[in-house]
């Protein structure tokens, strides 16, 4: 069941057994024993349940996809109660000498994966800043150094803006070239952004890394299609970061980076997730692609 006051799956990884409770047995005076109460486990919203398959070529089978908060799915059925001698009875065999044994119920072998929910996703090399601009836009609270892969488990954030509008912004650990085939932390990770709306590419731009930000946006943006091409297709923004931490040899090199978001089509705003300069432009765009997104959903609703 999608519970909102679950975030996480880690109880399950400790305590992987359970099992509903058991039926009573059958009393004199022809009466049934009462049945066993049902097991509710809740789980995050936006959890996956999978079963084990016999199937090699699909070792697990998708059983509920749990994206909203009160989502079912019934996975094991308990089993059906036994039958006594007085069912079979009859006007003219009183007490017949035969029964119906009671069946187990289900057991299965579940999967469980969480993918958040989010409507942005903020994408980038370690230490691109990504954290640094999710606590400076909500209310989020993750560690930030100055250290590669600081960021070890994603991060969610509301931003509001005015007029009531608010989304959810997802910060993910730190991509690194090879992360589709499981290199560095961030491979994990990138089933979380399978869900959202848009994606933010951070471009640490300050020169201070010793990195191109034009390899880097090329890179981190192949991973994504690798992964997964519908991560690809998803609308996207380039925000060049550290914009106040630039040094002036670099400024090339930032140029160079809006050529290349210009030749792909992207959008390309300069930022600093520090000082906040070019925070609003930037929430202003990520709220175009979010309301655009939900259009759709809501004509049809």
């Amino acid at each position: 069941m999608g519970s909102p006051h679950i975030n996480t799956l880690i109880n399950f990884r400790f305590h992987p057994l359970f099992s509903a409770e058991r039926g009573g047995h059958g009393q004199g005076s022809n009466c049934t024993g009462h049945g066993g109460a049902d097991l509710d486990l809740p789980v995050p919203i936006g959890t996956l349940v999978y079963e084990k398959t016999d199937d090699p070529e699909q070792p697990h089978r998708l059983l509920a996809d749990l994206a909203e908060d009160g989502a079912r799915v019934l996975v094991a059925r308990g089993g059906r109660g036994g039958l006594g001698n007085a069912r079979f009875a009859t006007s003219t065999n009183r007490a017949p000498r035969k029964v119906q044994p009671g069946e187990p119920g289900e057991v299965k072998d579940l999967r469980l994966e969480l993918k958040l929910l989010a409507d942005v996703g903020l994408v980038g090399f370690p230490n691109a800043g990504k954290s640094t601009l999710i606590a400076h836009i909500s209310a989020a609270r993750p560690k930030i150094s100055d250290y590669p892969f600081t960021t070890l488990t994603p991060n969610l954030g509301v931003v509001r803006l005015s007029d009531d509008r608010s989304f959810v912004v997802a910060d993910v650990p730190g991509l690194v070239e090879g992360a589709h085939r499981g290199r560095g932390l961030g491979h994990q990770f990138l089933r979380h952004l399978e869900r959202t709306k848009m994606l933010v590419h951070l471009v640490d731009i300050s020169g201070a890394s010793g990195r191109d930000p034009v390899k880097d946006l090329d890179t981190v943006r192949r991973e994504l299609e690798l992964f997964q091409p519908t991560l690809a297709a998803k609308p996207q923004i380039v925000a060049a970061n550290k914009i106040d931490a630039l040094d002036p040899a670099n400024d090339d090199a930032v140029t160079a980076l809006e050529r290349r978001a210009a030749d792909v089509g992207l959008p390309f705003l300069r930022i600093s997730g520090a000082s906040g300069q070019g925070l609003h432009e930037l929430l202003e765009t990520m709220w175009d692609g979010v309301a655009a997104s939900r259009q759709p959903a809501a004509q049809g609703a």
